[in-house]
């Protein structure tokens, strides 16, 4: 298949293309390398079925650069994913969740191909239902700190309706809970990427909150694979949660890196961020009936790949 990955050059996205090529599929990366790194794509960037194209997908002309070549999958990666990137970009993040959605699903309009987009868990806010299942509507402030991601996500989503309802696009949403793994930014401002760090260079932990807020981990390589399936199995129209419902709180995710890193500086509490979701888990009985999908790394086996992989780039 020829494929196209907008945010390609993204953690999730660097890494989703690694694994399409060894597929054997060929693949267009599209990036603005705005938060993407290009030296994510330093092991496949000589690959002669794969092609690096940076460019914004907002712009208007994207579809006409993408003109010459017939894609049988389009995926939407590309936003600032973290709360530092997506806060300091706001507008871009807005506009690549709408516009950008917009001109990526008429290249899938235009060739027929199938779409699938990352959407994100933070559409279900500060859940009041827990653990989140798909049918769960959220808890989200559209007026606040995290508004620009979470509302983008959810207006890329609703227009994604619309494609499939009034276009028949071959629409297919997954809604990414924390991933982590190599290709993470250091700088990126999540939280297994700031403690890592942190305890790679010995310093204290930063902790917002009390530490009693939970998240679930998922490790990259099972997140990828899930996105693969969403290419091969029959699943138009559906959202499908992809992530590790082992849930943890941020204090035992502190513990956890600081053993493993032999960090042995101290835990620092800060004030906790608006908005900032107290519980979250995946409800993943969806991806299991529908794609025989679940996680297979548990945490302390993907954290020491990660660590090991932040040894390499942490200065």
């Amino acid at each position: 298949m020829n494929i196209l990955v907008a945010g390609g050059a993204g953690f999730v996205g660097s890494n989703f293309c690694q694994l399409l090529l060894s597929k054997g599929h060929k693949v267009w990366a599209v990036d603005n390398l705005i938060t993407g790194r290009k030296e994510n794509l330093d092991s496949i960037i000589n690959n002669n079925d794969f092609s690096f194209i940076q460019a914004d997908v907002i712009d208007p002309q994207i579809k006409d650069r993408l003109e010459e070549i017939e894609f049988q999958a389009v995926y939407h990666f590309a936003s600032p994913a973290s709360p530092p990137w997506y806060q300091k970009y706001p507008l871009e993040t807005l506009e690549v969740n709408s516009i950008g959605t917009k001109n990526l699903l008429e290249i899938a309009k235009r060739d027929n191909a199938k779409f699938i987009f990352a959407s994100t868990s933070e559409v279900y806010g500060d859940p009041l239902e827990h653990p989140q299942k798909e049918t769960y509507w959220g808890n989200v402030n559209s007026f606040g700190a995290r508004s620009c991601y979470d509302e983008a996500k959810r207006y890329g989503e609703a227009i994604c309706y619309t494609y499939l309802k009034d276009f028949n696009v071959d629409v297919r949403i997954v809604r990414i809970f924390n991933t982590y793994g190599p290709n993470m930014d250091p700088k990126d401002g999540r939280v297994v990427s700031n403690f890592v760090t942190q305890a790679i260079r010995g310093e204290n932990l930063t902790m917002y909150g009390d530490g009693s807020q939970t998240r679930a981990f998922c490790y990259v390589d099972d997140l990828i694979r899930g996105f693969y399936l969403m290419l091969t199995k029959d699943v138009t129209g559906e959202v499908i949660n992809l992530g590790n419902p082992g849930e943890f709180t941020m204090l035992e995710l502190a513990k956890i890196v600081n053993k493993k890193v032999g960090n042995s500086s101290q835990i620092t509490y800060q004030d906790l961020p608006q908005d900032d979701p107290k519980k979250r888990r995946p409800d993943i009985s969806k991806a299991k009936e529908l794609l025989g999908w679940e996680p297979e790394i548990a945490l302390k086996d993907g954290l020491e790949k990660t660590i090991e992989y932040f040894k390499t780039v942490v200065k």
